[in-house]
């Protein structure tokens, strides 16, 4: 093994001696060199302009026509939102209105029912009151009547008890005059 290492090694040295160095800086392949590399160039060149720079130029007008009409699109979409955000809002007023005006008739025909009732209200109480008051006075009326009986019964009682005889038109006349006060 150790003598493989030492052949390969002296192999080495020895393309090493025979080689002038890097084939780039050698002096007398510099022309041709130069001619390729501007035959390189010219074909990058060509293939750029011809190929490459074209296609760039046409995604490039594709992608600012594309974002053009999306601009164009977006006003258009901003605009027919502030077109229909105005609609909404002026139906949201007129529903609004027509809501105060129902509220306003609504509020009209409660008050005028409320009259109505309140009117209706008083007269029944009017002639319950009246109906009342009749009553009342049918009541005073034969109290009045059952006071005079009682007292003109007690009258009597009265005077048959303190030993007299009673006249029933004197006891009558004597418990009027007491009853006018």
């Amino acid at each position: 093994m150790a003598t493989d290492i030492t052949k390969v090694s002296s192999h080495n040295a020895e393309a090493a001696g025979s080689a002038p160095g890097m084939p780039q800086l050698d002096f007398s392949n510099w022309g041709n060199q130069i001619f390729w590399l501007i035959v390189t160039l010219i074909v990058i060149y060509l293939v750029l302009s011809r190929i490459a720079l074209p296609r760039i130029a046409s995604v490039l007008a594709d992608r600012q026509g594309t974002i053009t009409n999306d601009i164009a699109a977006a006003e258009e979409l901003k605009k027919k939102a502030a077109e229909a955000e105005e609609a909404y809002n002026k139906a949201l007023a007129d529903a609004r209105a027509e809501a105060q005006r129902i509220i306003a008739e609504t509020k009209a025909e409660m008050a005028e029912e409320l009259a109505e009732a309140t009117r209706q209200a008083d007269a029944d109480i009017s002639a319950k009151a009246a109906e009342s008051e009749k009553a009342i006075a049918e009541i005073r009326a034969g109290a009045l009547a059952a006071v005079k009986i009682v007292a003109f019964d007690t009258a009597a009682e009265l005077v048959s008890a303190v030993g007299g005889s009673a006249d029933a038109d004197a006891v009558s006349a004597a418990v009027e005059a007491q009853m006018k006060g």
